[in-house]
């Protein structure tokens, strides 16, 4: 049987010295990408609102002196976009900013809708006014699918659909992001991408309504973790799996603007996971707390399955998974267990960016 290749890490010569524009630079993800992309010699400038949660990684790690510039910016304020954009002449656009958890959009499926698909309109719009700009990846969600629950995973062709706003808030970005590149910035010659990554894990999230923040929150409070859902199956994912993905997709593009698409990145699909299997994980490694299940009827609709083919990105981009599922779930609980222990949080992270980056 022949070697499987490992994942391909970022090129740091071809990142070292980039001009690269990150939207949600202040949040969970955008947070983890704009530490990684200055590690690697980028010239970073970031556009986010103000971190939404109390700690907060962009503070811990104190990612504004990270980057070249900073700006607290709301997306949906198109002519501040358009000058941000103009100053800061990006060579590649990475598109982060959202509101992106399903329960608080049914809370404000308005301001969902209008950051995750007006947001995304005036980010292609200040790109088809900025010359310079080469490659555009705009990220999205393994929830923009029309989901019949039917145990299948995914293709990039499959329609798009979403039962709850912010499922349906992201299928319209991809609709968006699509015209966007047909219409105008293909013939700018600007390469544009969407990426739809599974359930992200990882240090230094701090939202509500997420699985393991919820449990290190409940577990470090002496407090029962509560279980909504523990039999819904999704494609987690150790957070620098899709962002190494990311980063991939661009220089793919700079290279080959023709593989400018949409693209699945995830575990392989038969090692997605139930909450039970990551609490169960989690548990472990965390060493105490308490689990309360329940299999009662949720107050509003959410997918039971979700799973991602994920063998485009593998043909055309060489992506495959590095960490399976316990390594990404013991590293992520880890770091919060030395975080509460005193650890400074930007050293936990460049430990895992270290740790990533020499799997090779």
């Amino acid at each position: 049987m022949a070697k499987v290749s490992p994942f391909l890490n970022p090129d740091r010569s071809f990142w070292a010295g980039k001009r690269v524009l990150v939207t949600g630079h202040t949040g969970f993800k955008g947070g983890w990408l704009a530490l990684w992309l200055a590690r690697l010699g980028a010239e970073v400038t970031g556009v986010g609102l103000a971190p939404n949660s109390d700690p907060s990684l962009f503070d811990l790690a104190d990612i504004q002196n990270s980057v070249a510039a900073h700006h607290i910016s709301d997306i949906r304020d198109a002519e501040e976009l358009r000058t941000i954009l103009a100053k800061a002449r990006p060579e590649i656009v990475l598109h982060l900013a959202a509101q992106a958890l399903v329960l608080p959009a049914y809370a404000d499926p308005l301001g969902t809708f209008s950051t995750n698909i007006q947001g995304t309109a005036n980010v292609l719009d200040a790109i088809r006014g900025c010359d310079g700009v080469r490659v555009a990846v705009l990220i999205t969600t393994d929830k923009v699918y029309e989901n019949p629950e039917n145990s299948y995973p995914f293709r990039e062709s499959d329609p798009l659909g979403g039962h709850d706003p912010y499922s349906a808030s992201k299928a319209g970005a991809e609709i968006v992001i699509a015209s966007y590149r047909r219409s105008f910035l293909e013939a700018q010659g600007v390469a544009v991408a969407s990426a739809r990554a599974g359930n992200v894990i990882g240090g230094g999230d701090w939202a509500k309504h997420r699985l393991i923040p919820d449990a290190v929150r409940a577990w470090s409070a002496g407090a029962a973790l509560q279980v909504r859902h523990p039999g819904a199956t999704r494609p987690w994912q150790h957070v620098l799996e899709p962002l190494a993905a990311y980063l991939r997709l661009c220089e793919r593009l700079w290279d080959d603007p023709l593989l400018a698409d949409a693209y699945n990145f995830g575990p392989h699909p038969h090692e997605v996971a139930t909450v039970r299997q990551v609490l169960g994980i989690a548990h472990e490694a965390f060493g105490k707390g308490q689990i309360q299940l329940s299999e009662s009827v949720a107050r509003v609709h959410e997918s039971s399955f979700l799973s991602l083919e994920t063998a485009k990105a593998r043909r055309f981009l060489d992506v495959r998974p590095n960490w399976g599922l316990e390594e990404g779930v013991q590293r992520t609980v880890n770091w919060y267990r030395q975080h509460i222990d005193g650890a400074d949080p930007r050293n936990l992270c460049e430990s895992d960016f270290a740790a990533f980056e020499n799997l090779q």
